[in-house]
């Protein structure tokens, strides 16, 4: 496994590095308070090229390999964990039709990406369904004339209220089906000038092609909150079966297939966050004294920040494996892919609670990053399957 990166990586890493020091960094405590949608970074980091990450190079134009994805993700996550999710999130929308769609859905569903800043909502969890996916009740039934008919409700869905398109999981003929199929809802497409900031509103589409989409009041979340986070409810939505992606009794091999690779791309969130946390703990113990001496002098402290090294140091070599497995499609690398997303979840946990108490009582005002960074470490230890799931997968692999 090279750990060496290649000229295109690093001039990735570069470009990501500038608009997180130009463009976040500088106002992210500021950002955060006013609670609105970061539309003006999400737009720079697609004219940069930065978004759309899965879409392949017959659309697109060019690939991103998943190391340099999750570079990418990496950084732009250092700069804020939140902005990071919404700009992912196109990818966890678009990679099934990436990879199992025909290339006239990819022409139809991806291509739009390609020509303006929009966003994409990948519609999976519901009220009564988190972990065990099996029990969504969300599902398409025929219709005579050879259309589908989309009913359900979906929750803590990422860029509900300012997506264009939404790939939805669901049920297949009634909600105690067995069989699951993935389709693709477009709506009218949206952009910053459309829809600059729906504040706690609602937001209802009116498909041109039968039903509706009512999209929640985004939640009122503990952290990440330059992220959007709604409920969708699908109400007789009508679909051709040309928008059912793949074979429609796939749907479950396809969570499995975004899921497997979403995890490392969450992974590199975690680990994102873990360095920032590392970072500006470090610059503060070495600007703050205590008892005459700096306090990453104090053998005490000391101890914690190797501590917090060594978690973003293990955290990152096991996002790199998993990213080395999946690129050589091994057969397990879905274990790898766990692997790291716990292991970098718990080093941003980690290094961001380590990190506020290294603050004292500083650490507890909303004035410090590291109290934002506290907040926004607990998500990552839940979103794209909790820490319990993931040692499920690999405990019934290793056995």
């Amino acid at each position: 496994m090279d750990l060496s990166f290649s000229e295109n990586q690093l001039l990735y890493v570069d470009t990501v590095r500038r608009l997180v020091k130009n463009e976040i960094s500088p106002r992210i405590l500021e950002m955060e308070k006013e609670h609105g949608f970061p539309w003006a970074i999400i737009t720079k980091a697609w004219e940069m090229g930065l978004v759309n990450l899965c879409i392949p190079e017959s659309i697109k134009g060019f690939d991103v390999d998943v190391f340099s994805s999750a570079l990418i993700i990496q950084e732009l996550s250092y700069g804020d964990t939140g902005i990071a999710t919404s700009a992912m999130c196109n990818d966890l929308a678009n990679v099934v039709i990436s990879r199992h769609g025909t290339d006239r859905q990819k022409e139809r569903f991806l291509r739009p990406f390609v020509e303006k800043p929009l966003l994409a909502s990948f519609c999976l969890t519901e009220p009564g369904a988190g972990s065990d996916n099996f029990m969504m009740t969300s599902f398409i039934a025929p219709r005579d004339d050879g259309s589908w008919v989309l009913n359900g409700s979906k929750c803590f869905i990422t860029n509900a209220s300012y997506a264009s398109q939404f790939t939805v999981l669901c049920k297949i003929g009634k909600p105690s089906a067995s069989f699951m199929a993935c389709v693709v809802v477009p709506a009218e497409s949206v952009i910053a000038a459309d829809l600059p900031d729906v504040g706690y509103s609602t937001r209802e589409i009116q498909l041109s092609t039968g039903g509706r989409i009512l999209i929640g009041k985004p939640e009122d979340k503990l952290g990440q909150r330059l992220s959007n986070t709604a409920s969708v409810t699908f109400e007789d939505v009508i679909l051709a079966p040309d928008q059912i992606i793949g074979n429609r009794r796939f749907g479950f091999k396809y969570i499995m297939d975004v899921l497997d690779f979403a995890r490392p791309m969450v992974a590199a969130i975690g680990l994102g966050l873990a360095k920032r946390a590392l970072d500006v703990t470090m610059a503060y113990t070495r600007e703050r004294k205590q008892f005459g001496q700096r306090i990453c002098d104090l053998p005490v402290a000391r101890d914690t920040l190797v501590a917090m090294w060594k978690k973003v140091e293990l955290a990152e070599l096991s996002l790199w494996k998993a990213c080395w497995k999946i690129q050589k499609n091994d057969k397990d690398a879905g274990i790898f892919a766990s692997l790291a997303k716990n292991t970098c979840a718990e080093a941003a946990l980690f290094c961001a609670n380590e990190g506020l108490h290294l603050h004292g009582g500083y650490g507890f005002t909303a004035d410090y990053e590291i109290s934002k960074l506290a907040r926004d470490a607990h998500i990552i230890d839940i979103y794209e399957g909790v820490r319990e799931v993931q040692n499920m997968i690999i405990g019934r692999e290793i056995v």
